[in-house]
């Protein structure tokens, strides 16, 4: 576990220890935005639970990372075709 940060913090009102090689800035921002979605879409949906909240914030947040890689898959291949 050599050169791994730890990083506590709070999230949805809970304690959570994270283990990573993230910077702590990293660690912080993350937090802070998952927890500012976390807030809106409990706004959003009243009766809506915490897992359910952190499943639908997972889903869109998987789907957001395969539509940034089919991008950058793109662009790639347009630079390899531009290569050739």
């Amino acid at each position: 576990m050599a050169g791994k940060n730890r990083f506590k913090t709070k999230i949805g009102g809970k304690e959570y220890t994270f283990i990573g090689d993230a910077s702590d800035e990293h660690m912080e921002t993350t937090a802070r935005i998952l927890n500012n979605q976390l807030a809106q879409l409990k706004n959003l949906s009243k009766g809506v639970s915490n897992e359910d909240a952190a499943i639908l914030i997972a889903f869109n947040a998987i789907s957001d990372q395969l539509k940034k890689q089919l991008e950058l898959d793109k662009i790639n291949n347009k630079a390899e075709d531009g290569e050739d």
